[in-house]
């Protein structure tokens, strides 16, 4: 049997990479995240996840700082939008998480998924 396709997840810390790719698994998408924003190769997100959609979830500083005790301020931040511009440029849905609920990011994900007949697959 083929492998569903490949959902890959990218973005900042905290902005909802682990709970997007945990219920998008739990509804039977092949869905795995990529640590880019870890990486200063600008494409290891193509290289080592090789996705057939790529979604890029975003958040500013005050967003990070409400969801996760941080120690850091903008300027790391922009050092892992730097990281992540690659992704971000070549993704096939960007969705900025501030004021969503967890619940409407995976909306808008299956969403976008259904839009090019990406579907869920049952174990």
């Amino acid at each position: 049997m083929p492998e569903a396709p490949r959902v890959v997840v990218v973005g900042p810390d905290a902005a909802g990479k682990t709970e997007l790719v945990g219920r998008l698994r739990a509804l039977g998408y092949n869905a795995r995240s990529c640590a880019q924003d870890h990486s200063y190769l600008p494409d290891m997100w193509r290289r080592l996840a090789r996705p057939d959609f790529l979604v890029y979830l975003d958040a500013g500083l005050d967003a990070i700082a409400r969801r996760r005790a941080i120690d850091w301020g903008q300027e790391r931040l922009d050092k892992l939008n730097a990281r992540l511009a690659h992704a971000r440029a070549h993704c096939d849905l960007y969705l900025l998480t501030d004021d969503l609920e967890p619940s409407e990011v995976v909306d808008r994900a299956q969403a976008a998924l259904s839009e090019v007949g990406i579907v869920p697959h049952p174990d």
